[in-house]
């Protein structure tokens, strides 16, 4: 069974930066695509960052420059840092593995941000 768990969230003021941390169940050695999402109140949820099959970086246009995905692959970990954090960052944050027709979600992790 595959399992994904964040954490790190919490509250914090505009400005400030957190990390926050995906530990997945699975080995992250092939080539599998790594994305963390977010949802933010009467919003739909969003692509925040990725590793597109375990290479590829990409970022939303809300985010580049202020966040930075990486990854342990010894440890099956992944990392968001988020600096610079807005209030309109403010929302649900989850962490996903996908492969082949599979994708897989962790519980997420609230991030507050206050003016």
């Amino acid at each position: 069974q595959v399992q994904l768990v964040e954490s790190g969230g919490g509250s914090v003021q505009a400005g400030e930066s957190l990390t926050l941390t995906c530990k997945i169940s699975v080995s992250l050695y092939s080539r599998k695509t790594m994305a963390w999402h977010r949802r933010a109140p009467g919003n739909q949820r969003e692509l925040v960052a990725t590793y597109v099959q375990g290479e590829t970086v990409q970022y939303s246009d809300d985010v580049a420059g202020r966040f930075t995905i990486s990854r342990n692959m010894t440890k099956g970990e992944m990392y968001l840092k988020m600096d610079d954090l807005k209030p309109e960052d403010t929302a649900i944050y989850y962490c996903t593995v996908a492969w082949g027709m599979q994708k897989y979600w962790g519980q997420g992790t609230q991030v507050t941000v206050s003016a």
